[in-house]
């Protein structure tokens, strides 16, 4: 132990300096007390702490669902390669085609940039919760009948987005239109068809998914 000096240039006595590092140390020990098992371990240099895995619960498609993920896993990246659910396409993986569109808590948003964690908690609903093969919903079924799509890789996330349009907008302006789905890109140029497929699902949907 390393010997104080009876007095320290500061004027602090030796009985008032070690009273003061002993109430600092039991300070720090309730301190960690109350910590979380992973946070007090981070106090003990010799364990390694780092970005692994942590358990979160997704509402996806009225289904509470749990899964193990890294803090910076995309909502995307969670769907497809942890939940098997693979409507949701990865394209260009930042922000800019759309092929990747879920709706959360009502609201179009791009799952490739969205945080899994941050979904906690969100209502979330993918391509798959919309209709089957079995059971189109009104904006399938008018994708179908109007011919609007034809490598079908951008369709899902023109389905999603369509559908959150019209659920505010039933009956849509051409400008509505243009600026819901301006976040999606079809690279086989079905514009027109997608177009007349929204004139067509949105009396049948009722402001409804």
């Amino acid at each position: 132990m390393p010997q104080l000096p009876p007095e320290a240039p500061s004027g602090v006595s030796r009985r008032a300096f070690l009273r003061g590092v002993g109430a600092t140390g039991v300070a720090s020990g309730l301190l960690t007390v109350g910590l979380p098992e992973n946070l007090q371990a981070a106090t003990d240099p010799n364990t390694p702490i780092g970005p692994g895995e942590i358990k979160i619960k997704l509402s996806i498609n009225g289904e509470d669902r749990e899964v193990s993920v890294e803090p910076r896993t995309t909502l995307l990246d969670a769907l497809r390669n942890r939940l098997d659910i693979t409507g949701a396409k990865k394209v260009c993986d930042r922000a800019t085609c759309g092929a990747c569109t879920v709706i959360r808590d009502g609201r179009p948003i791009y799952a490739c940039t969205a945080l899994a964690i941050d979904s906690q908690g969100s209502k979330i609903t993918t391509i798959e919760g919309l209709g089957n093969p079995e059971k189109l919903s009104p904006v399938q079924a008018a994708f179908v009948h109007n011919d609007a799509q034809q490598c079908g890789f951008c369709t899902p996330g023109f389905v999603v987005a369509c559908t959150a349009m019209l659920q505010k907008h039933a009956s849509p302006t051409p400008e509505q239109v243009r600026l819901g789905l301006g976040g999606n890109l079809c690279r086989c140029g079905t514009y027109a068809g997608i177009k007349e497929a929204v004139i067509e699902a949105g009396p049948r949907m009722g402001g409804k998914a």
